[in-house]
């Protein structure tokens, strides 16, 4: 027997092939029991859990975006409504790499790179099964572009939405506003189930302030989609027909505005080619029946998404068409307030009806050499205070400026709305300043800057110095004179719908003040002085009113951009175009019955009566039918 068989052992060799052969087939038989047992609990008694998830990976709820409402004007013709256009749409779940995507959109130039920011921060703030909207409203082409890259872009599809129009553009850019796509802070404020499938929310104007009434409620549809996210055509899927019925949206309400249209337009057109702002109210309800600032802007740009380029082309325009001036801007009021300096005048008996002046061109205080000067340098003469508000003589307000106080001033000014909101139903409104002791002791913090002085009160006494009005404050206050001092809160909304029952509800007029003047005679004597500023023989607008088929009270202002030392003279034709006056006009009409207050702002204008007057009276000889009249 040879070394190499006495040291193999066969037997042991087969006894050991055999135990592994065993082992192996034992474990293979558990493994295979487990597997079996496994499907038997999946396919036996778990069957209805697993098939129930199964087709819940087939069926998605969609949200179905609502109808937002329409916003009319007081006659009912539409301002904002929604057109039919297609939106494209990406569902986050459904894309592999969100960041690539993106990028290959943007190459093929179906939205904007500077945008890609704001998508990334919408995207990752929606739930990843929702749509979020890319860009607002395809063109033709961008469609055809698309269609043929789709297969490219799994999760991304275009659909048919509703986007805003705003039929008339600019010319009720301001008031009724617009809407854009929602931003990171939209996202934070809003409810997020309100906004499932929406893309854009109210940015300014009544856009913004009733967007809780415009939006409605969004409801939602089962889909049925294949593996690879693709919805399956109607006809085969029965499967719909065993589940809980779709929901649908609930539209939002439709806003009626105060603001009349044609007003609107023939204040817009005389504003043409100038910067400033219209604001004409109903003096007995407080409705406003025109709000325009010019120059204004298409709305319709935010509506279907507007580039980088073209926004800031709007922010960077040295003319704020962005900038709302009729609730935002404010001004010096200038001689605007004479009349109702000259009602808180007779009411705290700083003058009386009777009391002449002497106007020689200039002012100036006791042991004092400096001059505050008349608009009109020779002066007025003898003049009482009919005559002072009739021909708008500063000196008169000047010396009984002294007499009234800055204090009792303030107290008066502020009963007719100045120097605090109004409440008007627009976002944004700015508060002016009705300057006091107290604001200045408030709103300086060198001790020696809180010291109100005498020649403070003076040039505040035709609304010049620290005093700031808007254009909407003066059109209250205005409409506060016509009403003999009942102040109503003015508003833009007169009433929503309910689009499914036609039910509305209609805005109430507000009484919010009471101007004190106790004797009524008083209210008599100063809408008559205004009355003479229009059609008055030597009132300051009278080449304005003096034809007019109506009575109307008015009163001019002026208000400087810069001071002119007291060695020169203001020369109109020297001075930069954006450094000259602006020109202010209030006005009311008809006297015996107002229905219509204007005030009218015109940047660097130069002159109330000559630039301003004219703007108000074609808009109240608008709503007055003066026109149709004629015609």
């Amino acid at each position: 027997m040879s070394l190499l068989s006495s040291i193999k052992d066969h037997h042991s060799e087969r006894r050991l092939f055999i135990a592994r052969v065993i082992l192996a087939s034992v474990v293979a038989i558990i493994l295979l029991g487990i597997v079996v047992a496994r499907l038997v609990q999946l396919q036996v008694f778990e069957y209805e859990h697993f098939a129930e998830r199964s087709q819940g990976n087939r069926i998605r709820i969609e949200p179905v975006p609502p109808i937002r409402g329409l916003v009319l004007d007081r006659q009912g013709k539409v301002l904002a409504e929604n057109l039919p256009a297609y939106q494209l749409e990406l569902i986050a779940e459904q894309v592999p790499d969100i960041d690539e995507t993106l990028a290959r959109l943007t190459e093929l130039g179906l939205i904007d790179a500077e945008d890609i920011p704001r998508l990334e921060t919408l995207i990752d703030a929606t739930p990843h099964f929702k749509p979020v909207a890319l860009n607002l409203r395809m063109t033709p082409e961008e469609i055809a572009n698309f269609a043929i890259q789709r297969p490219r872009f799994p999760g991304v599809d275009f659909r048919p939405r509703l986007v805003r129009h705003y039929r008339d553009g600019e010319l009720v850019a301001h008031a009724v506003g617009y809407v854009g796509a929602l931003s990171e802070a939209d996202l934070e404020s809003l409810e997020p189930a309100r906004y499932a499938g929406t893309g854009h929310t109210g940015k300014t104007g009544v856009e913004q302030s009733f967007e809780d009434n415009l939006h409605g409620f969004p409801g939602y549809r089962h889909i049925v989609t294949n593996a690879r996210g693709r919805v399956i055509p109607a006809d085969s899927r029965e499967l719909l027909d065993s589940l809980p019925s779709d929901a649908q949206p609930s539209p939002g309400a439709n806003v009626y505005l105060s603001i009349d249209l044609e007003l609107q337009r023939v204040a817009t057109n005389e504003l043409e080619g100038r910067r400033g702002a219209v604001v004409a109210m109903d003096p007995w309800s407080g409705e406003i029946l025109a709000l325009v600032s010019a120059p204004a802007f298409d709305p319709n740009l935010f509506a279907v998404g507007m580039t980088s380029a073209q926004f800031s082309e709007l922010q960077q325009n040295p003319d704020r068409p962005l900038f709302n001036r009729a609730v935002r801007g404010t001004y010096p009021p200038g001689s605007t307030i004479k009349p109702m300096l000259a009602l808180a005048a007779l009411e705290v008996g700083a003058t009386n009806l009777t009391r002449k002046s002497v106007c020689y061109g200039y002012f100036s205080l006791p042991n004092s050499t400096h001059r505050y000067r008349d608009w009109k340098p020779e002066g007025h003469g003898e003049v009482d205070i009919h005559d002072a508000i009739e021909q708008s003589c500063d000196v008169y307000f000047y010396e009984i400026s002294q007499d009234i106080g800055i204090d009792r001033m303030h107290h008066y000014l502020d009963q007719f709305g100045l120097g605090r909101l109004s409440g008007v139903d627009m976002a944004g409104e700015k508060s002016g300043i009705n300057p006091s002791r107290e604001w200045k002791r408030r709103n300086f913090s060198n001790p020696a800057d809180q010291r109100w002085f005498h020649g403070e009160t003076v040039i505040a006494s035709i609304g010049q110095g620290y005093m700031l009005a808007t254009p909407l404050q003066l059109a209250s206050a205005v409409a506060t004179v016509a009403t003999r001092g009942t102040r109503f809160r003015p508003h833009l909304v007169a009433a929503w719908e309910d689009p499914l029952t036609g039910e509305r509800t209609l805005v109430r007029p507000e009484r919010i003040g009471t101007v004190e003047i106790e004797n009524e005679f008083y209210w008599d004597n100063i809408i008559g002085a205004m009355q003479g500023v229009m059609q008055g023989e030597r009132g300051t607008a009278r080449a304005i009113g003096m034809n007019a088929p109506y009575a109307m009270a008015g009163k001019s202002g002026t208000a400087q951009v810069f001071s002119v030392a007291q060695e020169d003279e203001y020369n109109e034709d020297e001075i930069e175009e954006r450094l000259r006056d602006h020109a202010l006009f209030v006005s009311f009409a008809p006297v015996e019955d107002p229905q219509i207050a204007v005030a009218v702002i015109v940047e660097n204008g130069s002159s109330g009566s000559r630039v301003a007057a004219p703007i108000a009276r074609a808009v109240m000889d608008q709503y007055l039918g003066v026109n149709d009249a004629a015609d």
